[in-house]
């Protein structure tokens, strides 16, 4: 079958107290049991372990700022396979917005887990040792930092996070990352939300 890979993507965002969203939120030993767990751990940039004081590197902030995107494929059936065709223009745009937002703002961004955008596919510098070719742009996730992303989708944004089955994509597929700053809230919020008609949610 040939798929065209027509999409819609919709961002959801919500505004809390970084205090609160880390208090509810956040699960380090139970999400860093899964991180522990995956192939990619130790292994790229963007993975734990990282070399600081997390508790240290998560305080300081007022305001949290979560985005969730939704990707919703107009065709059945896509195998998983094909899942980056999707994602992949969607983690651009987002990231891309998030490091503007951190230059703009002071503040500190969480982008996404999984494969790295900056370096080819298993071309990361880490496994031999040697410094990460692109730290300016490359961000954990807030799932590498101890966040519970299915409960932040439940709970912020009403969506329920699906998995693949028999191969194929979900109904939908769902990003999530993140904005720490000090900033005032309606500045930050705009800046993810440019002029895209997203919808916006506050918590």
């Amino acid at each position: 079958m040939d798929f065209s890979f027509r999409y819609t993507a919709e961002d959801f965002t919500a505004e809390l107290p970084a205090a609160d969203y880390i208090a509810r939120f956040r699960d380090a030993d139970r999400i860093g049991g899964y991180c522990r767990s995956c192939p990619n751990y130790g292994r790229s940039w963007g993975c734990p372990p990282f070399g600081f004081d997390m508790e240290k590197y998560l305080s300081g902030y007022a305001t949290a700022l979560i985005t969730a995107t939704k990707i919703t494929p107009e065709e059945s059936g896509i195998p998983i396979s094909q899942a980056d065709r999707l994602i992949r223009p969607e983690r651009q745009r987002l990231e891309a917005k998030l490091l503007g937002m951190e230059r703009r703002f002071k503040g500190r961004s969480f982008a996404y887990v999984g494969t790295c955008l900056y370096c080819p596919d298993g071309s990361c510098t880490r496994p031999g040792g040697k410094p990460c070719r692109h730290p300016e742009l490359v961000r954990p996730s807030l799932e590498a930092c101890g966040f519970d992303i299915g409960k932040t989708t439940a709970e912020l944004f009403g969506i329920e996070l699906q998995w693949s089955a028999d191969g194929c994509l979900p109904a939908y597929l769902t990003l999530v990352c993140g904005f720490f700053h000090n900033a005032d809230c309606s500045y930050p919020a705009k800046s993810v939300l440019g002029d895209s008609g997203i919808t916006c949610q506050k918590q």
